[in-house]
Formats: structure tokens, sequence, C-alpha cells
């Protein structure tokens, strides 16, 4: 009986792949979660390591939940955590506040394993996670990785928006995902990301990142968002946990009241 390998190596294919894929991100620092997300039917879920609480020892946990229960898992972290979390056999990445075509080609080079006709600058380690602890190290491993782990990575500015399809035409970016929250305080509009200029950046953004040839991105926390944004080109929509225990809770709380 063979093992089976620690990443879960299908998320660049369902990214090109044209259909919309629904998931959710995960703050709570829960491996139960993760597997409910997975037994609900979600076709991904994004571990969210920017704002929420979990540590490294933590996030292994929820791969390791992730990967028994069937769910290919982004980690959306800070780039100074990003060799960290690849080495814990992480899908993808998800990294915030890129606003050029050139900070997203750097970016890529710190996903690569650099090999013969790939350049690339991620250290090399063989005893992670990822690689099995050393069982699937080796040459068969680094281009595992290098075909099998995504880069996604974030507009949330005016900047980034102006630049949509050049971040997205740059190789080995696999989706560029909007951030209205972000986008939003950035246009001087606090949180309301459904003001009318808000949503024309969206729908520029959206409609560069798809005519580029990539899977465009976005946070939608209801049905008519998802809809409008799937109509712009979306086919990579999450929207949170938080939000969907929450109002479960609240329904229940004020049941009869």
């Amino acid at each position: 009986m063979s093992a089976q390998h620690p990443i879960d190596t299908r998320l660049p294919a369902m990214l090109r792949s044209g259909r919309l894929l629904r998931g959710v991100f995960n703050g709570i620092p829960s491996p139960a979660i993760v597997e409910m997300c997975a037994f609900a039917g979600f076709d991904f879920v994004l571990l969210d390591n920017e704002h929420g609480s979990a540590g490294l020892e933590t996030t292994e946990h929820m791969l390791r939940a992730a990967r028994a229960s069937g769910i290919p898992t982004v980690v959306r972290c800070l780039e100074h955590d990003m060799a960290r979390t690849l080495d814990l056999g992480a899908s993808a990445v998800q990294i915030p506040m890129v606003d050029t075509a050139a900070h997203a080609a750097s970016l890529v080079q710190r996903v690569k394993y650099p090999t013969r006709g790939q350049p690339g600058l991620r250290g090399a380690a063989f005893s992670t996670r990822a690689a099995g602890y050393g069982a699937f190290g080796g040459t068969a491993h680094t281009a595992l990785s290098n075909d099998g782990v995504a880069l996604i990575v974030m507009i949330e500015t005016p900047e980034g928006v102006a630049n949509a399809a050049a971040i997205a035409a740059v190789p080995g970016v696999d989706a560029v995902f909007l951030g209205p929250n972000d986008l939003a305080h950035s246009m001087g509009f606090d949180n309301r990301w459904n003001e009318a200029p808000v949503q024309a950046a969206i729908e520029s953004a959206l409609k560069a990142v798809s005519a580029a040839g990539k899977c465009p991105g976005i946070l939608a926390l209801t049905p008519e968002e998802e809809a409008r944004y799937a109509s712009w080109g979306a086919r990579y929509v999450a929207s949170n946990t938080a939000g969907i225990i929450l109002k479960a809770l609240r329904d229940v709380a004020l049941q009869g009241r």
C-alpha cells in the first residue's frame, strides 16, 4: 500500500478549469472546522493566516485535516511566512497587497524551486511535511511542487486595479483575488465596498484578469454578490466561516423572540 503525498495538487488545474469554485475563508484555528468545510462540500478552504490567530503548528494540523477529508487548501499568509507555509504542505499560498507585475513576479520566484529550466528562489529542504519528512524528497518533490502548488495574489488598492492585466499576465500567477474591503478603504469609502466607484474598480479588475487568461477571485458574502461578480468573470469565490457561524448562532439565539 503506497502512502498518499501530503500535498493536494489538484488546485492549479481547478483554477484553470473555467468552472466556478466556491470556498470559504477560515481564520478560526480549528482542524474540526476545516473538516466541516470539506464535508459541507466546498471546493476549497482558505486558511486566513493574515488576520486569523493560528500559529504554524495549528496550521499544520489544519492542513492534515484538509488532506484527510479531501479538500484543497490555500493559506493566506504574509510574505515572511511563505517559505514555512509551503513546507507545511499548502496547496497554494495567497499573498495580500500586490500592486505591480514586478511584485507578483518576485512572489513566483519564492514559490518555485530552482530546477533545470525553471528559475526560482525557494529553498530546498526535504525533511518537511510537504516532502513527507523525506519520504517524497528529491527531484520528484521539487517537480510536483513546482507544478502542483498554486500562487494566488491579491489586489486591494487602486494601483493594483490599474495594473490588474499586467499582474495576471505574469507566468506562475495562477489566480488574482480582489479584496473588496481593503479596496474600499484604500479608495476612501471605509468598508462600503458596494459604493459605485468601488464596484466599478472591481468589475474592471475582474474582467482584466479574465481577459489575461487567469482565474479571477473575490470575497462574496451573499448569493447576489456572487452572481454579480460571476457575471464579471469571477470563478474563485469565497465567503467566511466566522460570518456563517455567527449568523447560524444568531438565528438560533433569536428564534421565537
